[in-house]
């Protein structure tokens, strides 16, 4: 299997793009052999624990790993401002076309708080009945077990919803201050004169593809940088590493799960179709969905699901290639799902305000973000909440080079609710005009 070549940008588990956000951006994703390297890595530091290896072995790999971390960090606050800025204008102006364009938007924004809020609330449980494996820890990168950020009190949690410096919160990567800042200069884009709004987005998405070729070039050399990863938390952990990464993806995916169940609650509630009916109908996009992992490759299925259905085609062509472009149904719930693991390796208890925050982001972040191949969209979208939640961002380095597993669950999730959204939208158009 070679490199995954992404030549836009696309959603979380797209190689396609959104037309006419960002220029073509030439992306090389070495999925195969970044897992490769995770395992090889893993393997190789098992072998130098047990052959007792040089401790300046040890050095290379913490120097060359850390290096690669480090690029990989320093993407994050501009490629999401600019992220941001065009997803949330983008959004407004679609809120703007039609009655049909504002209720597809509620649904979205619910699905996501509703993941998200699940996510906050069973992912802790999940991990106290199932707790992390012994030795897992070991994937906190070097430096960042002693160094992870603290979780404000209630009271200073507030207190840091503004900054009075952008320049200075992006230095101290204060992602929810950020995050309201960016919120707002969306939404004062929107009411520039045609010109200057115009000239502004071309300044984002000039911003975003320049992100995104550094980010580009730092994902090609990923084996290289998570095998010296790796190889620090196989000396480490020794075999309960592996023990470690089957427990992530099973609990990650879980709470993924809970999106696709809520997919067919949508549509028998929303839009009043037969759980029967809606899951006989969905069943070969889905298929598609799991072969391809592509929700934008899903597309023709998907119309073909809303033709069994009997929604009508102005709907679906509508709503449809509009969901595949701006909505990754599964994002709120599973970004926050692999937060919330972070903090559990990391020994982090998330209070209930900074859970808020961590849902509100997560949310924010899931329905703004322009769509972008796999493993960039994995750490820009997860970042900024752990981030924002006090949690440490290094894992998240190793954890990408499994996102290919999760990513299944990812794309089934977000395949079926498009096409849930798409019979409510359909529904509630249908009673607003009268008709049965």
């Amino acid at each position: 299997m070679g490199p995954r070549k992404d030549t836009k940008l696309l959603d979380h588990d797209d190689p396609g793009a959104a037309p006419g956000q960002f220029a073509l951006v030439d992306i090389r994703l070495p999925v195969a052999l970044t897992f490769a390297g995770l395992v090889g890595g893993l393997l190789a530091g098992i072998a130098g624990a047990l052959l007792g290896a040089p401790d300046w072995v040890g050095a290379i790999a913490g120097l060359v790993g850390g290096l690669w971390l480090r690029a990989l960090q320093m993407t994050i606050i501009p490629l999401v401002a600019a992220l941001l800025v065009l997803g949330l204008v983008q959004m407004i102006m679609a809120a703007r076309v039609g009655t049909a364009a504002r209720r597809m938007l509620a649904v979205m924004v619910a699905v996501q708080l509703a993941g998200g809020a699940f996510t906050a609330l069973f992912m802790p449980a999940l991990l106290d009945a199932f707790p992390v494996p012994a030795g897992a820890s070991a994937f906190l990168a070097q430096g960042s077990a002693g160094d992870v950020g603290e979780v404000p009190g209630v009271l200073d949690f507030f207190a840091t919803l503004v900054s009075p410096n952008v320049v200075a919160a992006a230095a101290e990567t204060a992602m929810l201050p950020l995050t309201i800042f960016f919120v707002m200069f969306a939404v004062a884009i929107t009411r520039l004169p045609d010109g200057q709004g115009e000239r502004m987005l071309g300044f984002f998405q000039a911003l975003g593809n320049a992100m995104l070729l550094i980010i580009g070039w730092v994902l090609a050399v990923a084996p290289v940088g998570v095998f010296a990863l790796a190889y620090g938390v196989g000396v480490q952990s020794g075999g309960g590493a592996f023990a470690a990464l089957g427990h992530y993806v099973l609990t990650v995916t879980a709470m993924g799960t809970f999106i696709l169940v809520l997919a067919y609650a949508v549509a028998a509630v929303l839009g009043r179709v037969g759980l029967v009916r809606f899951a006989g109908a969905v069943l070969p996009a889905q298929a598609v969905a799991l072969s391809t992992q592509s929700s934008l490759a899903s597309l023709p299925a998907m119309l073909d699901s809303a033709r069994r259905l009997g929604l009508r085609p102005a709907t679906a062509e509508f709503v449809l290639p509009l969901a595949v472009v701006i909505f990754r149904a599964t994002s709120a719930a599973m970004n926050l799902a692999v937060v919330y693991y972070i903090a559990a390796l990391a020994g982090i208890a998330i209070p209930p305000a900074i859970a808020i925050a961590g849902i509100f982001i997560a949310s924010l972040i899931s329905l703004s973000a322009v769509s972008l191949p796999g493993s960039i969209s994995f750490v820009v979208s997860i970042g900024p909440i752990a981030l924002a939640m006090g949690v440490p961002v290094e894992p998240l380095a190793l954890l990408v080079a499994v996102e290919m597993l999760p990513d299944l669950m990812r794309t089934l999730g977000n395949v079926t609710m498009n096409v849930a959204v798409t019979s409510a939208v359909d529904r509630s158009s249908r009673a607003g005009s009268g008709s049965s």
